[in-house]
């Protein structure tokens, strides 16, 4: 057989990227079942709302654990299971393309675990960040705060890539530059939404989960330890 007519068309994604977009998925598909009538007869149609009240995050339940010093285990769950539910279908679409695209990226460079370990810190990080901004009343859905935290990891990558052939590493924040500032615009346009506060939460989180867990990352820091 020729050289390259032996590979698949299509590169077969990390398993670190299916175990993150698979759930999300599925909640998605059990709801657009509900509500197109395929299951769960009358009662099939209200499921985004059900899921929305199971699983979203209100900033107040953080407020209150700290209020009280009371540990409320539904309300803790909440910090990871809102990333599986999602305001619309297209909600959820959008941030399962940018699940797939950046996990793909940097599965490449990170371990499988690894990425797993960023999109779930960068979830909860958004959804503590978020509810500890003044105002904040609106529930947080969606997995967009997981998904920016990839975009932290991908980030940290250029960053790396830049520094080392002496290139201008600040043009590896343009990715997270332009959708922030997207998100400004179509917030002033459309009103405004707060969710951008976890979205940036999230995308810190990654950046900075990977400047520790990125191959080669602890012989760096036992480099600057000894240089200190």
């Amino acid at each position: 057989m020729r050289p390259g007519y032996d590979e698949p068309p299509v590169h077969p994604l990390p398993w670190a990227v299916w175990v993150i977009v698979l759930p999300l998925a599925a909640v998605e598909l059990w709801i657009n079942a509900g509500a197109l009538g395929l299951a769960g007869g009358q009662a099939g149609i209200g499921w985004r709302n059900l899921a929305a009240q199971t699983l979203a995050l209100e900033p107040q339940m953080l407020d209150q654990m700290l209020a009280t010093g009371r540990f409320v285990p539904d309300y803790a769950m909440r910090l990871l299971t809102y990333a599986l539910v999602h305001g619309s279908f297209t909600h959820a679409l959008l941030a399962i393309v940018f699940v797939l695209a950046l996990g793909k990226f940097v599965g490449e460079v990170f371990s499988g675990f690894a990425v797993v370990a960023i999109f779930l810190l960068a979830t909860i990080s958004g959804g503590v960040i978020y509810s500890l901004v003044p105002g904040t009343t609106a529930w947080l859905l969606g997995a967009y705060p997981g998904a920016y935290g990839l975009i932290g990891a991908f980030t940290y990558i250029l960053w790396a890539r830049l520094g080392q052939a002496h290139a201008n590493r600040a043009r590896a924040f343009s990715l997270i530059g332009f959708l922030l500032g997207a998100q400004l615009v179509f917030g002033a346009l459309l009103g405004s939404k707060p969710d951008w506060i976890a979205d940036l939460g999230g995308f810190i989180a990654g950046f900075a989960a990977s400047a520790l867990i990125a191959p080669g990352a602890g012989h760096r820091l036992l480099r600057l330890i000894r240089q200190r």
